[in-house]
């Protein structure tokens, strides 16, 4: 259930222009959305019944999707970019990390505009902090990962 079914729609994510790094940081996710629709419903005490995707990206406009079961004991995975520092109810966080450098050369000359989004999150959420496992993604063929204090 990739949380970029939660980006508000193109008026919105996209009022600064196509690429401003400071509106992909703050304004793409509905954090709220994505927080009534599924984590709270999967959550102790929810419905169990969640909203899979909100908002349908390619035709910027909502999804229609109907709410769906959780299956019993299941786990629900939230695979996302910009995450943390959101207040998010998460029972357990993985970041994924890449240092800046890494960034940098991987991403393409096009999409260079989010980099400082990405900086700027790992200066002011310091995700590596407030995840319970960090995989240290630099190398994608040779990830390594790194336990924090309840689960090391």
């Amino acid at each position: 259930m990739p949380a970029d079914g939660f980006y508000r729609p193109a008026s919105l994510r996209l009022e600064h222009g196509r690429t401003d790094p400071d509106a992909r940081y703050t304004d793409w996710l509905d954090a709220n959305a994505l927080t009534r629709e599924v984590l709270t419903p999967v959550g102790p005490g929810g419905t169990g019944r969640y909203l899979p995707v909100l908002w349908d990206l390619e035709r910027d406009r909502a999804a229609r999707a109907r709410p769906e079961p959780a299956p019993d004991g299941g786990v629900l995975l939230v695979p996302g970019t910009l995450l943390q520092g959101l207040g998010l109810p998460f029972d357990v966080v993985i970041h994924l990390r890449v240092s800046a450098a890494a960034r940098r050369r991987r991403t393409p000359a096009e999409d260079a505009w989010v980099l400082p989004a990405f900086d700027r999150y790992d200066d002011e959420v310091d995700p590596v902090a407030l995840a319970d496992a960090v995989v240290l993604a630099d190398h994608p063929d040779r990830p390594a990962l790194v336990l924090a204090g309840r689960f090391a």
